[in-house]
This record gives structure tokens, sequence and C-alpha cells, in this order.
């Protein structure tokens, strides 16, 4: 029997019907065709070799970059090098000539050495601190240039600046407390000085006290001549026994002879 229901009531159930889900339609081979959700998955960060690539090509290309600034900074110390030794040619310092006797009254002259790199130090025997240690950071020089292969050897020398007192013999007795190899050089007064001008090395003698002693106030400075016996570089005080023998091997790496 077929009730059809009047008010309120059967409004609201008339409205609740138009909300059924619609009845699926069907096939001709009485199927329903059921709405299938999407599934969306979340993929994660690729792995196997597609992981690897990406790092292989990220480590090329950090590796290119600091490559690429290392260069860079090479290039600009070695610009930075020749810029210095440029300059330091233009002061015309080392380019004369020295006449002098070494410590076992052989005369020697610059060109004695044409063909070695020389570090020379201007200093005197009876100094009580400053020439001992550089002469000693000159030997250490030496000695870490001496223990790596394949550089050339260097020859250190010391020239004094009081020939007064330092005549050969004592100068014999003073370089053999050092190396083996250093070269004291000493001659006349005339003598030392023109070498002393040739590199623009200042000393002076002070007073003499009551035993007849005195110091000489004089430049500190170790000095670099390359294998054409001109001067290329110097050092002072400040720089360490390490920094000059990595400065001595970048100017020996970098070297081109001129004559």
């Amino acid at each position: 029997m077929l009730l059809l229901a009047r008010g309120p009531k059967a409004k609201a159930w008339l409205w609740l019907c138009q909300l059924r889900p619609p009845v699926p339609s069907m096939t001709p081979g009485n199927e329903a065709l059921h709405m299938r959700p999407r599934h969306f998955s979340w993929q994660g960060p690729p792995q196997g070799p597609r992981l690897r690539t990406r790092l292989l090509i990220t480590a090329l290309f950090g590796a290119g970059l600091g490559g690429a600034w290392l260069a860079a900074r090479a290039e600009k110390e070695q610009r930075r090098q020749q810029q210095r030794t440029e300059a330091l040619r233009q002061a015309a310092v080392g380019q004369g000539d020295f006449s002098l006797l070494d410590h076992q009254g052989q005369a020697r002259c610059k060109a004695d050495f044409r063909g070695q790199w020389v570090l020379m130090y201007f200093g005197f025997t009876h100094c009580p601190d400053i020439c001992p240690d550089e002469l000693e950071k000159l030997v250490q020089v030496v000695q870490q240039l001496e223990a790596k292969p394949g550089l050339p050897p260097v020859q250190p020398i010391f020239i004094t600046v009081d020939p007064e007192r330092d005549d050969v013999a004592a100068m014999a007795r003073y370089v053999r407390d050092f190396h083996p190899r250093l070269l004291g050089l000493t001659g006349s007064v005339e003598q030392v000085a023109q070498a002393s001008r040739s590199y623009r090395v200042y000393y002076s003698a002070g007073p003499k006290d009551e035993d007849q002693d005195y110091i000489v106030d004089h430049s500190i400075a170790i000095y670099l001549l390359n294998p054409d016996g001109l001067f290329t570089d110097y050092y002072g005080r400040g720089r360490s026994a390490e920094q000059i023998a990595d400065s001595v091997q970048r100017h020996m790496a970098g070297f081109r002879s001129v004559l």
C-alpha cells in the first residue's frame, strides 16, 4: 500500500531521499561500475644509482670550484712575487761587484758565485745576540732546502761589517760553529764599505768601552741572490726559517736566467 504523507515530516523525508548516493549503473554484463578513489603516495628522496649520480655531480662541481680557487690564488701569488722582484731590481741593490777574502784567505768576488743560489748576511763576530740568531736562522733555511730532493744547493755567506777585528782567522773560528759550507768574507775597510754600499747595508761602530770593545750598529737582513748573481729578495728579522725557505723555493721554481 502506498501511503502519501503530508505535512512537515513528509517534506523532510522527501529531502533526505534526495541525498541518497546514486545507484551505480550496470554494464551489459550486469556488472556495476565502481568509482575507485585515487591514491596519492609521497616519494622519498632518490635512492640507488640516482642518488649516487647526484652526489658525484655535486662532488665534481665542488672540486672544480676548489681547483679554480687554488689556481687563481697561485696566479695571484706569482703575479705579486713578480711585481716584488721587479721593484727590487729597480732599486739597484747588489748590482755592483765586490772583492773580499774568504775565511781561508782566498780572494772572492761576486762572479765566483755565478750559477748558485746565495743567502747572504752582513754582521760581525763580536755581535752578542742578533747576528748569531740570524745566522742560525739562515743555516736552518739552508738545511731545510737541502732536505728537499731536486732543489739546487744554496751557498750561505757571512760578510763582516767590522773588518778591524774580523780578520781571516777570526772569521774562520766563527763560521765553523754554524755550518760546514758557511763562507765568511772579510777585507780591508774600503773593500767592506764597497760591498756594504752595493747592498745598501748601513753600519756604524759605536763608542769603545774601557776594554776597547764596541758594538756595531747595522742593517739586519738576509739577502737572496739568484744564479745570475742578481739580488732577488731580502728577509728581515720577522721572517721565520720556514717562511724564508718557502720563499726561496718559489723563487727557484720561477727562475729564468736573463744572462
